[in-house]
């Protein structure tokens, strides 16, 4: 009987400096004892530093990773080109820099294909959590976060740390109803699922913050905020239901 199989998605922008290294930790992990039939599938979107370079030698020299080219920028976008195409049995991301302890990755993947969740995704807010990173960015983690319960009336509690996976039917029904194609993907993502239904495990995991990260964090957070308020006025419009899907895998 065959395994079950995992697409290990790493999107990346301008990330030439760090994705070998990169890469190979990762394969060292999934080599040591991971429990599924795996690749690793990278989504170089809009990188001018040579990353794209990195990313083919890498697929060159690896039969297990697969390399993937989009012009435009965004995590979404790269998100939702690598999931929608795939055919592994669940899907998931994680961000270059491996913030998130790897030794999460059998628990996020077992939540999809052993317990029978839809949407997985890692947490540094629970209690159980373990994180070490600037004061600034907590603080505007949490408040970000109170945020999208508050205004979205989700239960989830981490909307945006970069480590989440789907089963493969989740992807084919959520996905292409997720307008964002950039930060907001996670949220947008994770409150249509919850929403209509969808079981989300909710897991804490140990993140250590990356000082080489770029991200623009006042800038993503207003683009957040306005992509909360399209999605609440999208939820009004649309009648609540259990998804086929989820109804037929709750206990």
């Amino acid at each position: 009987m065959s395994r079950a199989r995992v697409d290990i998605v790493i999107p990346v922008l301008n990330e030439a400096h760090v994705l070998a290294r990169s890469v190979a930790t990762v394969r060292a992990y999934l080599q040591s004892g991971f429990d599924y039939d795996w690749r690793i599938v990278i989504v170089d979107n809009g990188s001018i530093d040579g990353t794209g370079v990195v990313a083919r030698e890498l697929c060159e020299a690896h039969p297990d990773v697969l390399c993937m080219s989009l012009r435009q920028k965004g995590r979404g976008r790269a998100l939702r080109q690598s999931w929608m195409q795939s055919d592994a049995d669940a899907v998931c991301y994680m961000d270059v820099d491996l913030s998130t302890e790897l030794r999460y990755l059998n628990l996020l993947i077992d939540s999809i294909l052993k317990h029978g969740y839809d949407v997985a995704t890692g947490s540094r807010l629970l209690p159980a959590s373990k994180t070490r990173r600037s004061f600034f960015r907590e603080t505007v983690s949490r408040i970000y976060n109170l945020l999208v319960r508050t205004a979205l009336g989700t239960q989830f509690s981490d909307a945006q740390c970069g480590f989440k996976a789907m089963s493969r039917a989740a992807v084919q029904a959520i996905v292409p109803q997720v307008r964002d194609e950039s930060w907001f993907f996670d949220t947008e993502m994770l409150t249509l699922a919850e929403k209509q239904g969808f079981r989300i495990a909710d897991i804490p995991v140990e993140w250590n913050e990356d000082d080489d990260s770029r991200v623009k964090i006042l800038r993503t957070a207003w683009d957040d905020i306005k992509g909360i308020w399209r999605v609440r006025k999208t939820l009004r419009q649309v009648r609540p239901e259990v998804s086929a899907l989820s109804a037929g895998r709750r206990p």
